[in-house]
């Protein structure tokens, strides 16, 4: 069955505009078991991880793109990366994001972005995340397809075709997207009904799933996904619509029903297509309960973002390298938010834990750790 149908496109508009009881992993769920260990692995099984996404998993790739400024891409300034690179490279947060853990987790490398020059040894992984990236024509996500395609055909050449696609089978896609194409539709319709909402999140469903077709056609196996967190209370998109007391309502609501979709989606993949493993972690109710609960997680601040100006600092972290002026918070340790869209590097590490073996009510059916642990015939 060809997942990426028409059919199966109806089926999404369909099961959107008549919900049924979707499976919700817990609200306001916490874990806090002990979630940082590596996994044994039988040696003749090669783990890799790919990474899909946009700025929250963007390792540095725009950094690498002819004709880029500091206008166009901060985190190729100071401050970022500050922490514990002591260098900007390209990643929005002041040190390490979520794809960097997980591969410590599994026992592989740092994975260097796919555009960065040089060597590249594919077959523990790679990072294709791009800011901006996202499912729709306006956000390019065939750059990043394109990308993987090259990347099955070098480890074809180098590895032959029977190991090659062991390599790509066995690998963990960890996939975090869609924000941005939501950012678009609010902006041009931020009065939209719920029917208009549910439009919107049918076509960004049906792309994705086009997406994964793709990624499956071409040798991936195991998904492991990261939610759309809650999009109305990143303190950028609060600051641009001048949301003093509270969260953007509307782009909370288009994310949550984004999530519900993509579980109905998932669990439809897993039922058609042979070997399909999926994981989805709970980011919008983790990231939610931080900005709840911010003392709970050891954060003083969890409204205003570390560097930036303006409402919220929540602008212009870094002053485009130093030319417009900015503010950089004393202790980053303190904040939830680095810039006014990114977490820092001290909230990343609880919620790649999660994503690596949180429990089933945060992380599920599989976490990380289980989706590596399966070995597919």
């Amino acid at each position: 069955m060809n997942m990426a149908s028409l059919s199966y496109i109806v089926y999404v508009l369909a099961s959107l505009f008549n919900p049924v009881s979707f499976f919700l992993y817990g609200h306001h769920s916490h874990y806090t078991g002990s979630s940082n260990s590596s996994i044994e692995h039988d040696d003749q099984y090669k783990l890799a991880l790919f990474v899909f996404g946009d700025s929250l998993f963007e390792a540095g790739n725009n950094g690498y793109l002819p004709n880029i400024t500091t206008e166009l891409d901060a985190a190729i300034a100071w401050p970022y990366g500050e922490t514990f690179f002591h260098y900007p490279t390209g990643r929005f947060s002041d040190g390490r994001i979520v794809p960097d853990f997980i591969a410590k987790y599994a026992k592989l490398p740092m994975l260097p972005p796919y555009l960065q020059p040089g060597p590249h040894d594919f077959t523990d992984g790679c990072n294709f995340a791009s800011s901006g990236a996202g499912v729709l024509v306006e956000t390019n996500p065939g750059k990043s397809l394109g990308f993987f395609k090259d990347v099955r055909k070098s480890l074809q050449q180098k590895l032959g075709g029977l190991k090659a696609k062991r390599v790509l089978r066995e690998a963990v896609d960890l996939i975090g997207i869609g924000g941005d194409d939501y950012f678009r539709f609010y902006s041009d319709l931020p009065n939209a009904t719920e029917s208009l909402q549910l439009e919107a999140v049918a076509v960004v469903i049906g792309n994705l799933s086009i997406i994964l077709q793709e990624i499956y056609d071409l040798g991936g196996r195991k998904f492991a996904f990261q939610n759309a967190g809650p999009l109305g209370c990143i303190p950028y998109r609060r600051q641009i619509y001048n949301s003093k007391e509270g969260c953007v309502e509307g782009l909370n609501s288009l994310a949550s029903l984004h999530n519900t979709a993509l579980v109905s989606v998932l669990k439809e993949f897993e039922s058609q297509l042979l070997g399909f493993k999926y994981s989805i972690f709970d980011y919008y109710n983790s990231l939610d309960d931080r900005l709840r609960n911010p003392a709970k997680y050891g954060f003083t601040n969890a409204t205003d973002a570390c560097c930036g100006i303006g409402l919220f600092r929540a602008a212009y972290c870094g002053g485009e390298n130093g030319t417009k002026p900015y503010e950089l918070c004393n202790d980053v340790r303190d904040y939830l938010w680095f810039d006014g869209s990114h977490t820092t590097e001290i909230a990343n590490i609880p919620m790649a834990e999660l994503i690596w073996s949180g429990t089933p009510n945060v992380t599920g059916p599989y976490n990380v750790k289980q989706l590596f642990q399966q070995v597919l015939i």
